[in-house]
């Protein structure tokens, strides 16, 4: 399956050759991470500190002429409450948002066909391309998952089609908030994509039907356009290139104003030595009525680790960022991430600041990954400052 789409099915089960051998040869998984996480929010009198342990523990069966089956519970607990996780009513500290409870992350089943055709029912962690438009939000301790059909199907060895129907979005602030919108979306959602790799990239057609129930006046339908490719030159040198497109407008109950445009262009360079330079601009457009939005987005991985742009303000935004990334010689494999942000709306004039993110991340003993992660966003007439401060350790068997 491509790279920049991953289905529930992408890495097919065992095959069993009697019933009995659907739960023998069957997989289970545990994926635990600990992690504290500080906010110095100027728009606070106090810091948040949180410590937060997430644990996930699954099971997939093997295949039985094709079908297979996957469940995954999900837990967050906390050993200090120094924050706002959006459901302990902590709101004189910033938000964190990890709050507690234990849910089912995950309980579909699914079909595959051998010869191209996959299907999955069930709820389910869906990330679409890039997770610009769709994601898991896996930054987050409680996942953000859909209860959802998906179906694909790959005519010959690279034309894939793709469509999912949504009716439900689980979202990260856990299924047990008190604030109903907060847990979960209620859509009646159509997804639809189209890719064909070419000689010069991968070129992605997509259109995005959802219709927010909950709330219906948010209700768009976006279509796109994306193209990813990649040259090698030289000794070991590879130059990459994305382009994005898309408009959005009102769909079922959505506002007649809801109309605007979303525009990717991004450039890297991988050098010999594994370090990548990249460089890119972002505009989510705007109009002083409404903004380009993308509220099933992995949002945390877009515009600034800080999370001030989660909701794109009314005036739009243009994100013109600057990143390096790479091993951290001789420590291998420690490798290390800089990221540089300038932040303006796309309608109007003027700045909403700029923000510097940096990371650590060292994988170890193959199961395990300890991180170290900074965000530090600068006000220039919008929001107020704020400083993030990240420590992990996850471990998956």
């Amino acid at each position: 399956m491509a790279a920049w789409l991953i289905l529930p099915l992408t890495a097919q089960a065992d095959s069993a050759t009697s019933f009995s051998e659907v739960f023998s040869k069957g997989t289970p998984t545990l994926d635990l991470r600990l992690r504290q996480e500080s906010v110095s929010d100027d728009n606070f009198s106090k810091d948040a500190d949180a410590l937060t342990l997430r644990a996930r523990l699954g099971f997939k069966t093997a295949a039985w002429h094709g079908v297979s089956a996957v469940i995954e519970a999900e837990g967050v607990d906390a050993i200090n409450d120094r924050y706002n996780s959006t459901a302990n009513g902590n709101t004189s500290f910033p938000t964190v948002a990890d709050p507690t409870g234990t849910e089912w992350n995950q309980a579909y089943l699914g079909w595959d066909s051998g010869k191209g055709t996959a299907l999955a029912i069930g709820r389910q962690r869906l990330l679409l391309d890039n997770h610009r438009f769709f994601g898991n939000v896996g930054w987050r301790q409680n996942e953000q998952t859909f209860d959802a059909i998906s179906a694909q199907h790959r005519f010959g060895e690279k034309t894939a089609l793709r469509y999912f129907y949504i009716d439900q979005a689980n979202r990260v602030f856990g299924n047990g908030n008190p604030n109903r919108l907060l847990a979960e979306f209620n859509l009646d959602a159509h997804l639809f994509q189209l890719a064909h790799p070419f000689s010069f990239g991968t070129l992605t057609g997509y259109g995005y039907l959802v219709d927010n129930q909950d709330l219906p006046l948010t209700s768009t339908q976006t279509f796109g356009v994306r193209w990813v490719g990649a040259r090698k030159f030289a000794a070991d040198y590879s130059f990459g290139y994305t382009a994005e497109v898309a408009d959005q407008s009102d769909y079922a109950g959505g506002r007649a104003s809801n109309d605007a445009r979303y525009l990717l262009l991004e450039t890297s360079l991988t050098l010999p030595s594994k370090h990548q330079l990249k460089v890119g601009f972002e505009q989510l457009d705007g109009d002083g009525t409404y903004a380009f939005q993308t509220p099933f987005a992995t949002l945390h991985a877009f515009n600034g680790w800080a999370d001030r742009f989660l909701t794109t303000p009314v005036n739009g935004l243009d994100d013109f960022y600057l990143g390096i990334a790479g091993p951290v010689a001789p420590l291998a494999p420690l490798a290390y991430t800089v990221v540089w942000h300038q932040f303006d709306p796309s309608h109007g004039g003027g700045s909403y600041g700029s923000e510097w993110d940096a990371q650590l991340s060292l994988p170890f003993a193959k199961r395990y990954l300890a991180l170290l992660k900074y965000a530090r966003y600068q006000e220039d007439g919008f929001n107020r400052d704020v400083n993030k401060l990240w420590a992990s350790v996850e471990v998956k068997f």
